[in-house]
């Protein structure tokens, strides 16, 4: 049997539903003919009952509800952020207006030429009652529109926060567990185990800065933010592990960070791409690993060179989706990820504290 497909117009009509918020296809088809069965009715009276008025009606009908649809969609795509909310009705009701009044002189004299009859039929008693008919059409159809698309974006913003809110949760849970990682705890404990009998001193300076990192886990885990500095603290005990057990072969380069130690981020988050850097890639003498964290343009910067393992071990990817929701809950500013041929890089903005008014 031939199967026929229409790609791009199943393409185009689901980037409509898209971009309406839902699917008006059923709408249309029953909303357009019975909205004409209801007007010559209404305002025609006693030529209700001739089928050149629900003619006129229907063709009417049809050009301002599709030409309407197509301005609402243009302007759902021009100003797709609700901030933007005054713009985009400034455009809808400016465009809509214009069209509608357009279409229903155009069509009234394309009528006239085709056929007196039914022009006159469809008529009524005033060119500005025509218009009038026209332009409460368009109030119902828009009203629909944007009763449900209202609907929709309320509904999305539920959904949505309800998801930033499981994402917390769980964030929290995996900002501990990638601390309590038994793989780090494991590894860590091996570095101690070497440092005992070689430097007795190192190893009472590898335990305090091992107790620094679980205590941070432990007090940050509820907190949204957590100013800057505080999670440098962290970060340079956690670093101090690593490198004890990396050596020379983990470059970490923190620079560039003048001025900005009192602002706020969200906690773990430097540590968790830190360990993600260290769990994705090689580490070697022949392929150091670099790290750099700075400041630039208001964002912290989180880069490391490129070298995938071909094979990593105990991967959610899971952190840093938890990172960008926590980021959403608090703040305009998204969490970028560039990946180039050489490069790993995240920026990360910075929040600012507020001070407490004395």
């Amino acid at each position: 049997m031939l199967k026929i497909a229409f790609p791009a117009a199943h393409r185009q009509m689901n980037h409509n539903t898209d971009t309406l918020g839902f699917d008006d296809r059923w709408l249309r088809i029953i909303g357009i003919p019975v909205l004409a069965l209801v007007i010559p009715p209404v305002f025609f009276n006693a030529m209700a009952d001739h089928w050149h008025a629900y003619l006129h009606s229907l063709i009417f009908t049809a050009v301002v509800w599709e030409g309407n649809r197509q301005i609402f969609l243009f302007a759902n795509r021009r100003f797709p952020d609700i901030r933007d909310w005054k713009k985009r009705l400034l455009r809808i009701a400016v465009l809509c207006i214009v069209f509608t009044g357009f279409s229903c002189t155009l069509i009234g004299a394309i009528l006239l030429l085709i056929s007196k009859e039914i022009q006159q039929a469809g008529q009524p008693d005033s060119a500005l009652a025509s218009y009038g008919i026209s332009y409460v059409m368009l109030l119902a159809v828009g009203a629909v529109y944007e009763s449900i698309r209202l609907f929709q974006l309320w509904k999305g913003t539920i959904i949505e926060k309800q998801q930033l809110e499981r994402a917390h949760l769980s964030s929290q849970l995996e900002g501990l567990r990638n601390q309590v990682n038994p793989h780090f705890l494991f590894n860590s404990l091996n570095t101690l185990v070497y440092l005992i009998p070689e430097d007795a001193e190192k190893a009472v300076r590898f335990v305090q800065q091992l107790s620094k990192v679980y205590r941070y886990v432990l007090e940050s885990r509820e907190a949204k933010i957590i100013p800057l500095r505080e999670e440098l603290d962290f970060l340079h005990a956690y670093v101090f592990l690593q490198k004890e057990r990396f050596g020379d072969n983990l470059r970490v380069d923190i620079h560039g960070l003048n001025g900005v130690s009192e602002s706020a981020i969200v906690p773990l988050s430097l540590q968790i791409l830190f360990e993600n850097a260290i769990k994705h890639n090689i580490i070697s003498t022949q392929n150091p690993l670099t790290v750099e964290l700075f400041a630039e343009n208001g964002r912290l910067v989180v880069r490391n060179n490129l070298q995938r393992k071909k094979q990593v071990m105990d991967s959610t990817g899971v952190g840093l989706e938890n990172i960008r929701a926590r980021y959403r809950m608090l703040t305009e500013q998204a969490v970028e990820v560039i990946v180039s041929r050489d490069y790993f890089t995240v920026l990360l903005p910075m929040v600012e504290l507020k001070r407490e008014q004395p």
